[in-house]
Order: structure tokens, then C-alpha cells, then sequence
């Protein structure tokens, strides 16, 4: 995988994050709190990411949480489209990354998320 990096506008691969986003439950989704989705091109310098969690995951939220900016999960392009080879690989990439980065909003670290065939 990855030899030739998929060519993709970023509005098509935005529409790819709205489809990966209409595969994930509606049960989950109705129960994300205060949490955006963005699409950057690349990650922060020397770090090799397809998404992060930026936030206070729901487990770690106690009385005093309140008046704060949203949690964001952050998509990062390139990195995608670097080891896709077409458009479905993107969509189940994306998929895949959006799943994980939900995942930690729920308050799932990577060890769990790997036991359960997501990593």
C-alpha cells in the first residue's frame, strides 16, 4: 500500500470524513459531548498521525467541567491520502480514524482499541 499517494481534492475528502461519520452509530454519536471535527492538512512537525483526540475525554469530566471549548478530533489529510491507494482505502482509512478518535473521546486508550481489532 501506499506507493502512489491518492489525489484528492480536500472538499472530496471532507465529504469522505461526513460518510465515515454516517457509519458510526447514531447511538454513539447522540452521545458525544461538546466535540468538533476538522480536517487539517498535516499533523504538528515530527509527528506521524492520521488523527488525535484534543480534549477531556468523557470519563475525565467531573463536577467542575463546564465553560470549556469544544474537544476537536482532528483528521489529517496527507498522511490518509499517503497510504491509500484509491478512494475506498480513503473512505475506510477515514472510517477506521474517525472510529479511533471517537473511541478516545470515550475515554479508550490505544491498548484497548488495539484488543478490540481497531489499530
Amino acid at each position: 500500500m501506499g506507493s502512489v499517494p491518492v489525489k484528492m481534492s480536500r472538499e472530496r475528502f471532507e465529504e469522505l470524513v461526513g460518510e465515515a461519520l454516517d457509519e458510526v452509530p447514531e447511538e454513539l454519536l447522540g452521545l458525544m459531548s461538546n466535540v468538533v471535527i476538522l480536517v487539517e492538512d498535516e499533523p504538528p512537525p515530527g509527528e506521524h498521525l492520521l488523527g488525535l483526540y484534543e480534549g477531556h475525554a468523557l470519563t475525565n469530566r467531573g463536577w467542575d467541567y463546564s465553560g470549556v471549548l469544544p474537544d476537536r478530533i482532528l483528521i489529517y489529510r496527507n498522511p490518509i491520502l499517503r497510504i491509500c491507494d484509491s478512494d475506498d482505502d480513503v473512505v475506510e482509512e477515514v472510517a477506521v480514524t474517525v472510529v479511533h478518535e471517537i473511541a478516545h473521546h470515550f475515554g479508550i486508550d490505544d491498548e484497548r482499541l488495539h484488543g478490540l481489532g481497531w489499530g
